[in-house]
């Protein structure tokens, strides 16, 4: 699998759930494309579905059919490039229809194969909804999973949740709190520590990463007092990840992490469940945060929300997370190209 996509190549961006805002936010994107200074992206995507809805909204949105991505460049300026992947039934917006989950697993999995070929440099994806895909047949537990199933290696992807104030990765993901404490282990933490050092050097440019570690209890345990899993599961890695040379804090009270003064003394935090790693990036960033998966052969992002079925077909989704997600993929297909041409230089 190729892991050398450059500069120049631009993002593939999925379709997601076509009854949801993954249309419209893209569009939206697109036309502050110069604004924001976008790199240039094109979508896997039914084209005609995408000039129905900017038809609708009104939206002066030129759409190209492309034949293939190296002419995203060349059309960026002009119109929407998109690279055909047809729907089965017209979406009707905020009514999923699990007839189109074959095109919405398509999108993904093109993404994928386009940037392991080095056609895309990075996978930008948006939402899905997971329940259409079940019923559909679908049997991973979510984009993520799906991600590491693609690049053959479910064992390796991590979580996560970035803005420009925060980096977090929760070490327990989509468990119910009960299970996720049960889970927490010493390997756990450790894979999730190295995965996010090597793509804090990697991805981010960052050469000598600086990792926070948040207690499970309240008062990281309080010496034992208030639980043991500081003493029995979150130290041991520390002092693991010390002698492979990760700089990493002793486990930390959550509450007293995330404010501007503590943030300022590491690169990422690692938390231990899930809402203690989403509720603080949420509160700092809660338009602009992104999706990150961490310890693929490729770049993946995306923006830090659902479908929205509510306003889908309105014109009146924010696209400001979908906005971070291209430029952070930019930022890391760029800093990860950067890198491996220093290898090979070396």
């Amino acid at each position: 699998m190729s892991t050398k996509s450059g500069r120049n190549a631009p993002l593939a961006l999925t379709m997601g759930e076509p009854a949801g805002i993954g249309g419209e936010i893209a569009m939206m994107a697109w036309c502050r494309r110069r604004d924001r200074s976008l790199p240039p992206f094109f979508m896997v995507d039914d084209p005609d579905r995408l000039a129905g809805l900017a038809a609708s909204l009104s939206w002066n949105v030129p759409i190209k059919t492309l034949e293939c991505p190296n002419q995203t460049n060349s059309v960026f300026d002009s119109a929407l490039p998109v690279l055909r992947n047809n729907v089965v039934s017209p979406p009707l917006p905020g009514h999923p229809d699990k007839t189109n989950a074959g095109a919405v697993l398509r999108s993904i999995e093109c993404a994928v194969q386009l940037t392991t070929e080095d056609q895309a440099s990075a996978v930008v994806t948006n939402p899905i909804n997971k329940e259409v895909l079940y019923d559909a047949g679908f049997r991973h537990p979510g984009h993520t999973e799906y991600l590491a199933h693609l690049a053959g290696n479910t064992s390796t992807a991590v979580m996560m949740l970035a803005c420009d104030a925060l980096k977090v990765v929760p070490v327990t993901v989509h468990q119910p709190l009960k299970e996720a404490i049960s889970s927490l282990s010493i390997e756990a933490v450790l894979h999730c520590a190295r995965v996010t050092h090597e793509a804090l050097r990697r991805d981010f440019g960052i050469a000598s990463p600086r990792l926070a570690l948040a207690g499970l209890n309240p008062h990281a345990g309080e010496g034992g007092s208030i639980g043991r899993e500081e003493i029995d599961i979150l130290k041991p890695a520390v002092t693991q990840l010390r002698g492979e040379g990760i700089d990493i804090t002793d486990p930390a009270p959550a509450d007293s992490l995330f404010h501007p003064a503590a943030r300022a003394g590491y690169d990422a935090a690692l938390c231990m469940y899930h809402d203690q790693a989403l509720i603080p990036i949420k509160t700092i960033d809660f338009e602009g945060g992104v999706n990150v998966t961490l310890g693929l052969p490729f770049v993946r992002t995306s923006p830090d929300h659902g479908t929205a079925f509510d306003l889908a077909g309105s014109g009146k989704a924010n696209p400001s997370s979908l906005i971070a997600a291209l430029k952070m993929a930019g930022q890391m297909a760029a800093s990860r190209a950067d890198e491996m041409r220093g290898d090979e230089r070396d």
